[in-house]
């Protein structure tokens, strides 16, 4: 009698079959070697999650490796579905996030900035917009663990200007309190 294998379906990722598991699944080789900075922004985020790494999928963690040229940005971003804990291996970052919408209206955003080190760690939390800036005149590298196997990200201004179609020049001249011109440059640098 032939058996039944039915596929169970965890956190969006199918689970593979035990009996087809293998040690490459709890594999990834190469965080040793330096990601391509050679970009808009100068940086280069290696990322190790369930979609690199199968082995991963239910255990709630993953990593990136995140290179920086001199003065190299990884720019605003959030992680939906991760808190992040960042260690500098190599250079000289300015680093930060900012609270969202406090639930006291007289209460502003407030942004939360520090100087890191090699060694240095600093945690970004869940959800918040926050930011890495390399202030050194030489290569940075850092690696950040992350609280999800697949934390997401959504980088702010390729969303907000680079969204496909455009959002209104209405909605975002009215958000940003800027003249159209302004909006019209700022969706133009991500075509």
């Amino acid at each position: 009698m032939a058996s039944v294998v039915i596929a169970v379906f965890v956190n969006g990722k199918i689970c593979k079959d035990p009996n087809m598991v293998s040690a490459d699944d709890f594999f990834f080789p190469g965080l040793n070697m330096p990601g391509n900075t050679s970009n808009a922004q100068g940086s280069r985020v290696t990322p190790v999650n369930v979609n690199q790494l199968p082995g991963l999928n239910t255990l709630g963690i993953s990593l990136v490796r995140i290179d920086y040229a001199p003065y190299g940005l990884n720019p605003p971003h959030t992680h939906p579905r991760a808190t992040e804990v960042l260690v500098v291996v190599e250079g000289t970052l300015f680093v930060g996030f900012v609270t969202s919408n406090p639930a006291d209206p007289n209460v502003k955003n407030k942004l939360f900035t520090k100087t890191l080190y090699p060694g240095d760690v600093f945690v970004f939390p869940e959800g918040l917009i926050h930011f890495q800036f390399n202030v050194g005149k030489t290569n940075a590298f850092v690696f950040a663990g992350l609280s999800s196997q697949n934390p997401g990200v959504i980088t702010i201004a390729n969303a907000v200007f680079g969204s496909d179609p455009p959002i209104s020049l209405d909605v975002l001249t009215k958000a940003f309190q800027v003249d159209a011109n302004v909006i019209k440059y700022l969706q133009a640098q991500f075509k």
